[in-house]
């Protein structure tokens, strides 16, 4: 899948992405991202819900491609209300996040949030994992994994479980994702138009400053 390093580039980067978690509420989609962007096993224990839309920057190197991850961190549904579409515009990468120890969060997939990717998600390309959280509380399972590979199937996500608590395979959920999207042509064209626009910018603003200089 090609190496993977965690470092500060500034506005160096050659793709941005723009990556949504949701899922219902208490799944741990904060603590997942919390997991993923400080790299830290040890979460803090006031960590509190999300209230409406957070959102965390991770720049990272895959494969010799210097990225920036803008990852989204959405409430759940039964306490905030449904996603706006808003949120769903644009993005090239989602989450959809259950508790593996809560049979409701997973069938609420189905319910609820794959109907709202249906809905919002314009962009066929974008790529969908699933990810069942909490392996950590495997004797309080609810959800076999048997049954995420066959939800994932069904709605051509790609699959893994994590813990958030231990950091069990949560950096591998975001590189995959990350890796998967830099596969697709359409995306990758997508994520470099923000920097096409900051190149352009530039160049209009020293072109404008050299019209300045030739006027006296």
């Amino acid at each position: 899948m090609g190496s993977e390093k965690n470092e500060c580039f500034g506005t160096n980067y050659d793709y941005s992405f723009k990556v949504l978690l949701v899922g219902d509420s208490a799944v741990g989609k904060s603590s997942l991202l919390h997991s993923f962007i400080t790299n830290c096993q040890q979460l803090p224990q006031d960590l509190a819900p999300t209230i409406g839309v957070d959102f965390k920057i991770k720049l990272l190197t895959i494969g010799g491609k210097k990225l920036k991850l803008t990852i989204w961190d959405t409430a759940g549904q039964e306490r905030f209300g449904m996603l706006a579409s808003s949120y769903y515009r644009g993005a090239h990468g989602i989450f959809l996040v259950y508790d593996v120890t809560s049979r409701e969060t997973f069938t609420n997939l189905s319910k609820i949030w794959a109907k709202e990717l249906d809905l919002y998600c314009s962009n066929p390309d974008c790529i969908k994992i699933l990810v069942g959280n909490k392996v950590d509380m495997d004797s309080a399972r609810a959800v076999a994994m048997e049954e995420g590979l066959a939800f994932a199937k069904k709605h051509k996500c790609l699959f893994h479980e994590c813990s958030a608590k231990t950091q069990e395979n949560v950096n591998e959920c975001f590189k995959e994702l990350a890796v998967k999207i830099l596969e697709v042509p359409s995306l990758l064209e997508k994520g470099s138009t923000p920097l096409k626009n900051q190149v352009l910018k530039q160049r209009q603003f020293y072109q404008a400053k050299n019209a300045q200089k030739c006027c006296f």
